[in-house]
C-alpha cells in the first residue's frame, strides 16, 4: 500500500497557537469541531507542584479548551474528567484523551487509573518508586466517556473498555487508546500494553481490539502484539481510514524506523493487524519551523493527533516540551499545532 508522506505537508507552526496553562503541565491534545462551530481541544493537565513525570500517573485530569480556529490559541473552559475517588477504576487520574464524533454523539476515549493511598503533597519528591506511582501504573486501563454535546455532561463507565488479561501481552496495563470509528459505528482500537514479567513489567507493546459498535464489547484481535517491539518499537499511535485500509503515525522510540529517535513515523495496513512502513516512513521531526522563521528542536514531541476536516487531515497536534531532551528535563510543556498544506489531496 502507498501513503503520501506527512512530513512534506508540514507548514510553519504558529508561535502563539495551541494550548498552554500557567502553573500546569499540559499534554495529550485532541481536537474536534463542536456543534457551536468552534474547535474544542481535550487535553491532559496536572499541577507543576508535582514533577512532570511521574506526576501524571497520580494527578492528571482531562480538560477542555476552545478556539475559534484550529490553530488557537485555545482557552481553558472546564475540567471534563476530574478525580472521582479511589474506589473507581479511573478515580485518581485521567489521561490520553482522544475525542471522536459519531452520528452526533461525542466519544471520549482515555486512560484512567486509581490507587488507594494518600494524596500526593506538593514538592513531596514523587518518583516512580513511590508506592502511589507503582500502584497507579499497574492500574492503567483504557476507558470511554460519552456525551450528546461537546459541553457534556459526560457519562463515565464503571469498568474500563480494555481490562488486562492474565498471561497475555496486556496482563499489566492497557493505555494510549487510538480509535478509528467507522461510518457504521464499528471500531478498530489500537492501544499500548505491557505484560507482567515476574513482579515487574515487560517492554511496551501495541495491541489491536475491535468492536462491532463503539458501545462495545471490545475484543482483542490477536494473541501477539501487532507491532513486535524488537522490530517495530513505537508509542503514541494515531490511526485513520485510508482507502481500503488504514494509516498510522506514531513516535519512533529508537529512531530505527524513520531515521530520528523520538521523531514520527508513518505506517499502513490493509486490515489493521498487519502493518508495514509507508513508502515515506518519516511523518515528522522533533525539529520544527515556527511561523516567525526560527527553527527549534523540541525536547519532546509526542502524542500526535490529526484533525480531519471534510475528510482531509488539516492540522497536526502534538504534545511539546522544552529543554535539552526528555520530559524529565522540561521546564514547560504545552500542546502545539502544525497546519498541513492542502494542495496534495487526501
Amino acid at each position: 500500500m502507498k501513503a503520501s508522506g506527512l512530513v512534506g505537508k508540514l507548514l510553519p507552526a504558529p508561535r502563539n497557537g495551541g494550548f498552554r496553562m500557567e502553573g500546569y503541565w499540559v499534554w495529550c491534545g485532541s481536537v474536534i469541531q463542536g456543534e457551536d462551530g468552534r474547535f474544542h481541544m481535550f487535553a491532559s493537565r496536572w499541577p507543576k507542584s508535582l514533577p512532570m513525570h511521574p506526576g501524571w500517573l497520580v494527578a492528571s485530569e482531562i480538560v477542555r479548551a476552545v478556539s475559534d480556529t484550529p490553530e488557537g490559541p485555545y482557552i481553558f473552559q472546564e475540567v471534563v474528567l476530574p478525580a472521582r475517588g479511589a474506589e473507581y477504576w479511573d478515580g485518581r487520574s485521567t489521561h490520553n484523551p482522544h475525542i471522536v464524533k459519531h452520528n452526533g454523539i461525542y466519544l471520549l476515549y482515555y486512560m484512567g487509573s486509581t490507587h488507594p493511598l494518600p494524596e500526593t503533597s506538593p514538592g513531596g519528591g514523587l518518583n516512580l518508586e513511590d508506592a502511589r506511582c507503582i500502584v497507579a501504573r499497574s492500574n492503567k486501563r483504557v476507558g470511554l466517556a460519552v456525551a450528546d454535546s461537546v459541553f457534556g455532561p459526560w457519562k463515565r463507565r464503571d469498568a474500563p473498555l480494555l481490562p488486562v488479561r492474565p498471561g497475555r501481552f496486556d496482563s499489566y496495563l492497557t493505555s494510549n487508546p487510538a480509535p478509528c470509528v467507522d461510518h457504521d459505528g464499528s471500531v478498530l482500537l489500537i492501544y499500548k500494553a505491557r505484560r507482567y514479567e515476574g513482579c515487574d513489567y515487560g517492554r511496551m507493546t501495541i495491541g489491536a481490539a475491535a468492536a462491532e459498535h463503539w458501545d462495545g464489547p471490545y475484543r482483542v484481535m490477536t494473541e501477539e502484539p501487532v507491532f513486535p517491539p524488537e522490530l517495530f518499537h513505537i508509542e503514541d499511535p494515531f490511526i485513520w481510514r485510508m482507502g481500503v485500509g488504514y494509516a498510522l503515525i506514531a513516535k519512533d522510540m529508537d529512531g530505527t524506523l524513520g531515521g530520528e529517535k523520538h521523531g514520527g513515523i508513518q505506517a499502513v495496513s490493509r486490515d489493521g493487524l498487519h502493518w508495514e512502513l509507508a513508502d515515506e516512513p518519516q511523518a515528522y521531526s522533533r525539529t520544527i519551523l515556527w511561523d516567525d522563521g526560527t527553527v527549534q528542536t523540541m525536547g519532546s514531541l509526542e502524542r500526535p493527533f490529526l484533525l480531519f476536516q471534510d475528510g482531509k487531515p488539516t492540522h497536526l497536534f502534538m504534545a511539546a516540551a522544552d529543554g535539552p531532551g526528555g520530559f524529565r528535563n522540561a521546564a514547560h510543556t504545552w500542546n502545539m499545532v502544525i497546519p498541513l498544506e492542502q494542495t496534495g489531496g487526501k
